[in-house]
């Protein structure tokens, strides 16, 4: 397979690095490359503006149809794009959810007239869009879900509580899966809306993470109504319309995680240990080959998926793959780096060793095998729907969901 850039391939390249050498906020490059600057919304304001001068431009969700806001690209050309663009796609990072998995959603199932009213702002950054899935009472088990939604008139009325919201926070809608029949079987009886995230009856708290960030939310909603005419699909056809919202999300996450390879190979080549450069060390050595074939690993299965898109299909079970060994490699490379700095790794901050971006890490990067599916339910989507493995024991599968047991019936 040849990865040469074609004639028109490197013509386009050409053109996206003059117009991002010209328009990049420059003064924001060492502050981006840093870690500790990917807090979401902590330059939400500058994000904005970014993604607007883009949009403006053209260069805002390059794959989608002008008519949506996009530029209608080629997979490749959207690939070109994020290579050019470089460390200034952390700046993108606010609307990931809403690029990556909602619109992708909203453009599969909503009616035509609300794909040109919605789409084109959340491609500009103007309108931030977050997704409404997980509860408390749920797990990782999406389709255990308990927010009702109940029909009244052209309306429903949902009632509820959701958790590990990303950016609810500085959201202006979401896409929301509800329950609307609990006398079939869980998988069978969701229904899927959007909202906006002001309605009235929506109340969001912010949750306090271990590294300090407020990324997650909880999201309470008390009698909000919701228009038939924002429900994304048909009435209890929601988990199918949530495949395409989940497999977007494991494409995204998996191809977005920054696993810190990179850095760690930098950190490895000037760290002095008793013995001389740690990238001298074999055992070290050997860690970095290991992580090096896996980060060639998820670049290549990232553009598989993207040549999937291309053809028109839908983002398949593969990209677990991809989101499960960067979850995962993304922790191992920041405890690997924290047990190389010795006493110097229990410390974090500007004082300590490449500004604390590791420790900063360990703690940030189990939220990573959580969201987007747990390292368990993307171990048994590979094995049965990429390895074609006996499916998992599922004792609940054909019970109505409210003859499901529970604590206290």
């Amino acid at each position: 397979m040849n990865f040469d850039d074609t004639p028109q391939e490197a013509e386009f390249r050409a053109i996206a690095r003059k117009w991002i050498d010209a328009n990049a906020p420059k003064e924001l490059e060492a502050e981006l490359t840093k870690r500790a600057s990917e807090k979401r919304d902590a330059m939400l304001d500058v994000a904005k503006a970014w993604q607007k001068k883009k949009a403006d431009a053209g260069w805002a969700c390059l794959h989608w149809p002008k008519e949506y806001g996009g530029r209608g690209s080629s997979p490749i050309e959207r690939v070109i794009w994020q290579q050019e663009e470089g460390v200034y796609d952390k700046l993108a990072r606010p609307f990931a959810i809403g690029q990556g998995m909602c619109g992708p959603t909203v453009m599969a199932y909503a009616s035509e007239d609300q794909k040109r009213k919605y789409l084109p702002p959340l491609a500009s950054g103007e309108k931030v869009w977050c997704q409404l899935f997980s509860e408390p009472a749920g797990g990782s088990d999406v389709a255990g879900l308990r927010t009702r939604a109940e029909k009244d008139g052209d309306d429903w009325i949902v009632n509820g509580q959701k958790i590990w919201t990303s950016g609810a926070h500085y959201s202006d809608y979401g896409i929301l899966i509800t329950r609307t029949d609990p006398n079939v079987p869980k998988h069978k009886g969701l229904t899927m809306f959007f909202l906006d995230m002001k309605s009235e009856g929506v109340e969001v708290k912010p949750i306090k993470q271990a590294n300090g960030m407020q990324e997650f939310n909880e999201v309470f909603f008390t009698n909000v109504r919701i228009p038939d005419a924002q429900r994304l699909g048909a009435v209890g056809d929601g988990w199918n319309v949530s495949l395409t919202t989940l497999m977007n999300e494991r494409m995204s996450i998996g191809s977005r995680v920054a696993t810190g390879f990179p850095e760690l190979f930098e950190f490895c080549s000037n760290l002095m240990l008793e013995d001389g450069l740690a990238i001298d060390d074999p055992n070290v050595r050997s860690k970095l080959a290991s992580w090096a074939v896996k980060n060639s690993g998820l670049k290549y299965t990232s553009y598989r998926s993207i040549s999937a898109l291309s053809k028109g299909e839908r983002p398949g079970p593969e990209n677990s793959i991809g989101k499960l060994v960067s979850g995962m490699m993304m922790q191992d490379i920041a405890m690997f780096a924290a047990d190389l700095q010795g006493a110097s790794g229990a410390l974090v901050g500007a004082d300590a060793e490449a500004a604390g971006e590791f420790q900063a890490t360990i703690l940030g990067s189990p939220s990573m095998r959580i969201a987007g599916g747990t390292d368990e339910i993307l171990h048994n989507i590979i094995a049965e729907r990429v390895l074609g493995l006996p499916g998992d024991i599922r004792v609940d599968k054909d019970v109505p969901f409210n003859k499901v047991p529970t604590k206290g019936r």
